[in-house]
């Protein structure tokens, strides 16, 4: 993992330019990732055929090995990006949900790569065991030790031994062979479950991400029955004014009424 990404904290590239130069990096790898896969398609489906060889199997299992190397560290690339899409620093909302987006393409598109990644290598794996069962089978290589000294004591011609000595040479090449394959199927067996390991990894990071989204939600929406409370508290105030109001008009009224009286008084008992 690249610790340059990180750098903007020391002066060095800005978040978004981290953010991209990172999300360019993943993209890169899944693509190449997508392009192995084809590859290692075309491999596979050319095992126990005409045109099978040990070449055609060594570079599967280099091309193999490659690819599950790169699946781990994008994975490990993709969480660096997921704190970096979260931090938003002096982002604008836009430049923030552009990020957003962007993530989540990129973590679908690499889920996608896996899933076919997976495929071909359970595809190959199946193949593989199949073979080696075979050519245990028609090599009788369980037998082998036993026939090897059975052989040697009944024949004592010289021709006869050498060429018995031949193909026991050739058989041992053989069953060093099928060793070998069987060796790189528990390692791609191995491979396999780091997948699984890798899609678990995927599969908290969204859910964690999904927690944040529930908790923005679950925040809103607290706000919203705030605003609603405080309406409500308005509403009730404006109704208290306006009865204060109708109060206070009453008394008004009753106040000149009784005043108008006593002026009516007043005059009457002057004249």
């Amino acid at each position: 993992m690249d610790g340059g990404f990180s750098s903007y904290h020391n002066g060095g590239p800005t978040p978004q330019q981290d953010f991209g130069r990172l999300a360019q990096t993943i993209g890169t790898s899944i693509l190449k990732i997508s392009q192995n896969v084809s590859s290692m398609q075309r491999m596979v489906n050319q095992l126990g055929g005409s045109t099978d060889s040990q070449e055609l199997r060594n570079q599967l299992h280099q091309i193999q090995h490659y690819t599950q190397q790169l699946a781990k560290d994008t994975n490990v690339h993709l969480r660096d990006l997921a704190n970096l899409a979260s931090s938003s620093g002096s982002s604008s909302p836009g430049e923030q949900r552009q990020r957003k987006m962007q993530k989540e393409r990129l973590q679908d598109e690499f889920t996608t790569a896996l899933n076919s990644f997976q495929a071909v290598q359970r595809n190959a794996a199946t193949k593989e065991k199949e073979m080696v069962r075979k050519a245990k089978a028609s090599a009788g290589v369980g037998l082998f030790n036993e026939r090897k000294q059975e052989t040697l004591i009944e024949l004592q011609d010289n021709r006869t031994q050498k060429q018995i000595q031949q193909q026991q040479i050739q058989e041992e090449q053989n069953l060093r062979m099928l060793e070998e394959q069987e060796a790189n199927i528990r390692q791609l067996e191995s491979d396999i479950n780091d997948v699984n390991q890798i899609f678990k990894e995927l599969g908290a990071l969204v859910h964690a991400q999904g927690e944040i989204v529930d908790s923005i939600e679950a925040s809103v929406e607290r706000t919203e029955v705030f605003v609603n409370e405080g309406t409500q508290q308005l509403r009730t105030a404006a109704t208290y004014q306006t009865k204060l109001r109708k109060k206070k008009c009453i008394l008004l009224i009753i106040g000149v009424v009784v005043l108008a009286v006593l002026i009516g008084i007043i005059a009457w008992q002057s004249s």
